[in-house]
């Protein structure tokens, strides 16, 4: 329960967080939240399962509502508060503004940091080892094909300068300019050379990070960096989930992300390539152990990269005799997941065989460690073998991943499994790839069952309104105790902005609808204001922006420059009094923030339906369908209603903005569907043409 003492902190820290914003008004949608949030986390709805998951509009305060409604908690109860989000810029905000303005406002006394992956810190290691005349000739690059340009050499110079200066701390991110990513993996730690427990590598700047985080109450993360955790069992990179509050900010990013980092694939001919690499390197990595033990562990590792080469030739041979027809992108999908006989059982081979190299792999690498730590090998003789076998490592972890999820069956746990053949002038190659197309249950056992409590939130979690969709996502799907929060926007949604929906005539579907929209748009651009024009693909978008430009209209188009470039243009145009077009597809549609003057015209040219071209997309229909159900309602229809959403939160951004919105597809009207999508949005004051 929570406690009196508790409710007066937070209500003490709400005054004393608001007596100090500018223009700060009272919302009761926030106070809600931050009630809401705090009683689940002391367990006044359910005793073990403290998770809520929270819808709140654009200008709701989400960061100030979890912070007040979490961190209070956290501190009392000796529990981190670990914030995930998806982007870089709502940690960027968080890290930057949101947590300083919190720490110094609050009066709570509390320590923050962002928590990043190594490959995003530089090993000093490796720094001083690219001090070499040649980079290219380091050991501990096998996967450099080609050597340094002058431009590259020169920036990997300007590092090491910078960091034995002390001027440059090894965080990628606070590196000024771009670091081209060939000079970055020459420099970037990794798991397997950059250890702890070696004395040359206790000062680099991923473990000076580390260090950090004893003394840190609240970690901000990513999604990845969190499901990385969870995947090494939870509490190796991050704190004990049992002693950890989450916050998953960005929460419908979380399924997919989940669904990307338990997906694994591995060509066929290329493993090949590389395995005889790595059978060369074993004798290498044997003649740098110090301990005659080497012998033995180098024999059982070349058997067992000569039994995977054998069982990958086997592979190779009925991948090329399949009788089987590719699409027009190469691919071809197991139906149902269920790959022939003679692959099924030579998928247990493999798996076997890969899980024995990585096995006698790691015990050689973890020999050699153990000889630097001893002093019986020196740390400049070790650290490029460390590091090449550290690559090694990785490619064999993926390769049996890979080969394990394809021994298992798809009738408990579905799985999207597809070829990809990969043609080159001198040979082909087929790209195996596996992906399961339900991960609740990931979450589930890994997260929610083992969490002190979690608050999940976005802008967009409901579907046609309702939490169905993403609970049954995210593994919350009839759990017990979970609360399911919707908490409308302070905005005066009729007052600020009208819905338009013109009867322009024509639907997406008929064939003339692009010409349509060349003809149409021109009555609804508003030349002399901020527009936004967003397309559900890049063709119509070209050739929407072709014909206007044939009438003379200007248009800033997403592709022909970057985003950060267009964006800013956009804005110097409005500030110019010049009016500004901005053409884009949906990758605009989120993250965009353009308030006020920068964007008052916003036209949706189609419902963003999404097609099920991709294996995993198809798999996932099929899956519905096997199951006796609709996958165009059950999938398409609410994934596109949530886009829709997102589509049209791009126009306020702020309580005092105003504008218009134009939809220009008529199946909102015209489609049983589309009411369901209407009444999902926003309540905008609405016009319908007929």
């Amino acid at each position: 329960m929570l406690s009196d003492a508790l409710k007066k902190t937070i209500r003490k820290i709400h005054q004393q967080v608001a007596d100090n914003l500018t223009d700060y008004k009272p919302r009761k949608s926030q106070n809600y939240l931050v009630a809401e949030i705090a009683k689940t986390l002391s367990g006044e709805y359910h005793k073990s399962q403290r998770i809520c998951v929270m819808e709140a509009g654009t200008g709701t305060g989400k960061s100030l509502a979890y912070c007040l409604g979490a961190l209070p908690y956290a501190l009392a109860n000796k529990k981190k508060l670990i914030i995930s989000t998806a982007t870089v810029a709502l940690q960027e905000q968080l890290i930057e503004q949101e947590l300083p303005f919190f720490a110094k406002n609050s009066g709570l006394d509390f320590q923050f940091d962002l928590v990043k992956g190594r490959h995003r810190y530089a090993c000093a290691q490796k720094l001083k080892a690219s001090l070499i005349e040649e980079p290219e000739q380091l050991g501990f690059m096998p996967l450099l094909k080609s050597p340094l340009s002058e431009m590259e050499k020169k920036c990997l110079e300007q590092l090491v300068s910078a960091y034995t200066t002390s001027k440059w701390h090894g965080d990628r991110d606070a590196w000024a300019d771009t670091i081209p990513d060939k000079v970055w993996n020459l420099v970037a730690g990794d798991k397997h050379s950059c250890q702890r427990q070696l004395a040359e590598h206790q000062h680099c700047p991923f473990h000076k990070a580390r260090n950090r985080l004893a003394q840190m109450d609240v970690l901000v993360v990513n999604h990845s960096l969190l499901l990385a955790d969870l995947d090494l069992g939870g509490g190796k990179i991050l704190p004990e989930p049992s002693k950890s509050i989450y916050v998953i900010d960005e929460a419908h990013h979380l399924p997919k992300i989940t669904r990307d980092f338990s997906s694994a694939s591995a060509t066929v001919k290329g493993t090949l390539e590389w395995l005889d690499k790595l059978a060369k390197f074993n004798q290498k990595l044997s003649n740098t152990i110090s301990t005659q033990r080497a012998i033995g562990m180098n024999f059982k590792l070349a058997d067992a990269i000569t039994d995977t080469q054998k069982e990958l030739k086997k592979a190779r041979d009925i991948l090329d005799g399949l009788d089987i027809t590719y699409n027009e992108d190469d691919v071809y999908r197991f139906k149902n997941g269920e790959l022939p006989e003679l692959l099924t059982n030579l998928s247990k081979d493999l798996s076997d065989s890969s899980h024995l190299v990585s096995k006698h792999l790691n015990k050689m690498h973890e020999a050699l460690v153990l000889d630097v730590n001893d002093g019986d090998v020196k740390p400049h003789k070790a650290d490029p073998i460390l590091a090449e076998s550290g690559v090694y490592i990785q490619r064999i972890e993926n390769l049996n991943k890979l080969w394990n999820n394809l021994t298992k069956g798809t009738s408990s746990s579905p799985h999207a499994r597809w070829i990809t053949q990969q043609n080159y002038k001198n040979h082909h190659d087929h790209l195996l790839a596996d992906s399961p197309i339900e991960v609740g249950f990931y979450l589930k056992d890994k997260l929610w069952q083992e969490c002190a409590g979690a608050v999940l939130c976005s802008a967009t979690l409901t579907a046609l309104g309702n939490f169905d969709h993403f609970a049954f996502e995210s593994g919350l799907a009839g759990e017990e105790g979970v609360k399911f929060l919707k908490v409308p926007s302070p905005f005066d949604y009729p007052e600020q902005a009208q819905l338009l929906l013109p009867d322009i005539k024509c639907e997406p579907t008929d064939k003339n609808f692009t010409k349509r929209l060349i003809e149409a748009m021109p009555d609804f651009i508003k030349k002399e204001k901020a527009n936004l024009v967003l397309f559900a693909s890049y063709w119509q978008m070209k050739e929407v922006a072709q014909g206007l430009r044939t009438k003379g209209y200007n248009l800033l188009l997403q592709g022909e420059s970057s985003r950060e470039y267009l964006i800013k243009q956009h804005k110097k145009n409005i500030d110019k009094n010049k009016g500004s077009i901005l053409f884009g597809t949906q990758s605009l549609s989120e993250g965009l923030d353009l308030p006020g003057k920068y964007l008052e015209n916003l036209i949706i040219t189609k419902i963003p339906f999404a097609v099920p071209t991709s294996p995993m997309e198809e798999a996932q229909t099929e899956h519905v369908q096997n199951k006796g159900g609709n996958p165009f309602l059950s999938i398409t229809v609410p994934e596109a209603s949530k886009k829709l959403v997102q589509s049209c939160g791009r126009l306020l951004r702020k309580e005092k903005d105003f504008g218009r919105i134009v939809i220009l597809d008529r199946r909102l009207i015209s489609k049983r569907y589309g009411k369901a999508m209407l009444d999902a949005l926003p309540p905008f004051t609405r016009k319908i043409e007929y």
